[in-house]
């Protein structure tokens, strides 16, 4: 194969310097039909390529490699196998050639598969405040020790190209309605549109071209914030490609090197850093004089204006056991003795539970995502102990109760009392009427005077309560006297006198 340098060499030799091909030929060692190829053609490069490549391994086993790299095509990016591995499964089923023929091939067959498979696309752009997309991502990190997969809700401004990321352990609608709360009070307002993929917390029937059946809460949230949903064909993705690229982009900036925290408060704290970092320092694709913050800072006055938190629970009606737990999601909370015996409904919210019977919360608790965990509020259990005051020493909601710091000395002392048990009741039920800042004042009193008996603090919570206000009779108008009565002692006199 002719080289370039020759090429130029073999052109000088006759132009230049005018050598017959036969010089030319004899000094630089080639052939003259080579020599009056270059100078015919009038070229300044050759370049060779193979009509047909022999395969003499890969030939009889092209099926299995063609079906092979198909399947693993269709296959999602993180379960897609590498090459080497589609590689040893070939050989599993008998191929003996190299790997190198196995590379070779699958390359020309992605190109191949690119050229049949290649799409054109319009480019698309949004006013200020007009559209957003929102999509879910899948994240690896570690907290508090542990690896954990969280999803990542990812919200972006078409105009401004401002993003918006948070995690959290589920994808679940309550999750859905959170992120989307956070990003608006963040964004200071939200879009006129918001273009969505179609998943199940929002579309519940996809029918033909962009009709969908929305779900009934979704819809409400959308209502909430004056926001017109759009869901996307299904399986293009590049209907929503800004937050589609956004997702690639969090990945590698973001998520690499695998993050470390604690909890997810602090992860989001950090995420939410990242992504004003970002947007401050990275100039927007389309107004290279200006950065992705100063365009979001120039759309805020578009948006449609925040209207406030969005009451964004998932509700189920649940039953109460008689040890005063209702079970939810694969773990217990307990609520309120009094509520015993009549169903709850449960209002899921992302990070809290909050428990009602009719109309009024009977039991709120931190949300918890792990499996087959009781969550206890002692207080509860407290007007049980009334009538069982024995389960203070064992019941399992009292287990490592953590009390303010003089009713936890009170208690103390009272477990080497007889009747300890039964006096500390008496103590803890007086917080449900005087309030627990009363309670511990009391209890803290009688301490700096010596003693810790029930009936001492009792009597000190008696003589700090406000004394009733009297009872006040209004006269009514027609019975108020017009005429004030005179005192006048004479009268008696006269009485004396007669008798």
């Amino acid at each position: 194969m002719l080289v370039v340098e020759t090429i130029s060499r073999i052109r000088r030799e006759r132009y230049v310097k005018g050598k017959s091909i036969k010089e030319i030929a004899r000094d630089l060692k080639i052939s003259r039909n080579t020599v009056r190829k270059v100078l015919r053609s009038n070229a300044t490069s050759f370049e060779y390529e193979r009509g047909t490549q022999p395969q003499p391994k890969i030939g009889p086993w092209r099926g299995q490699l063609d079906d092979l790299l198909l399947a693993n095509e269709g296959k999602a990016s993180r379960e897609r196998l590498t090459l080497i591995r589609v590689f040893e499964t070939l050989c599993g089923l008998g191929y003996d050639g190299s790997y190198d023929a196995v590379r070779r091939y699958a390359k020309t067959w992605r190109q191949g598969r690119g050229t049949a498979t290649a799409q054109a696309y319009v480019p698309l752009s949004f006013a200020p405040g007009e559209a957003y997309q929102f999509d879910w991502s899948h994240e690896v990190v570690l907290l508090n020790g542990m690896t954990v997969t969280v999803k990542v809700a990812h919200v972006r401004l078409c105009h401004s190209r401002m993003l918006f990321v948070r995690a959290y352990p589920r994808e679940s609608q309550e999750m859905v309605f959170d992120a989307h709360d956070r990003a608006f009070a963040f964004f200071k307002g939200a879009c006129t549109r918001g273009i969505y993929d179609n998943m199940k917390t929002a579309v519940e029937t996809i029918f033909v071209g962009k009709d969908r059946l929305y779900n009934r809460r979704f819809l409400q949230m959308c209502g909430h914030y004056l926001v017109e949903p759009v869901a996307c064909t299904p399986a293009s993705g590049w209907e929503k490609g800004q937050v589609e690229n956004q997702v690639g982009l969090v990945r590698e900036r973001f998520f690499t090197p695998r993050l470390r925290f604690k909890a997810y408060e602090e992860l989001n704290a950090w995420l939410l850093d990242q992504c004003i970092t970002y947007a401050k320092a990275h100039r927007h694709p389309e107004d290279r004089e200006q950065t992705i913050w100063q365009r979001f800072e120039a759309e805020r006055p578009s948006l449609v204006p925040y209207a406030g938190r969005f009451d964004g629970f998932h509700a189920v009606p649940a039953s109460i056991s008689k040890t005063c737990l209702v079970r939810f999601d694969t773990n217990k909370y307990s609520v309120v003795a009094s509520a015993v015996g009549r169903p709850v409904e449960i209002r899921a919210y992302a990070d809290r539970i909050e428990l009602r019977q009719d109309g009024r919360i009977v039991g709120e608790h931190s949300r918890c995502f792990g499996r087959d965990q009781t969550i206890y509020d002692p207080w509860h259990y407290v007007p049980v102990l009334a009538r069982k005051p024995g389960a203070l020493r064992n019941g399992a909601p009292f287990k490592d109760w953590v009390l303010p710091a003089s009713l936890a000395r009170v208690r103390r002392k009272l477990a080497a009392v007889d009747d300890g048990d039964r006096q500390m009741v008496e103590i803890l039920t007086a917080v449900l009427s005087d309030g627990l800042p009363a309670v511990e004042a009391a209890c803290a009193e009688a301490l700096r005077e010596g003693v810790h008996s029930a009936a001492v603090i009792l009597n000190i919570l008696a003589r700090r309560r406000e004394a009733a206000a009297p009872i006040t009779i209004m006269t009514p108008d027609a019975l108020r006297l017009r005429h004030a009565p005179v005192a006048d002692c004479a009268r008696y006199d006269s009485l004396r006198r007669v008798v």
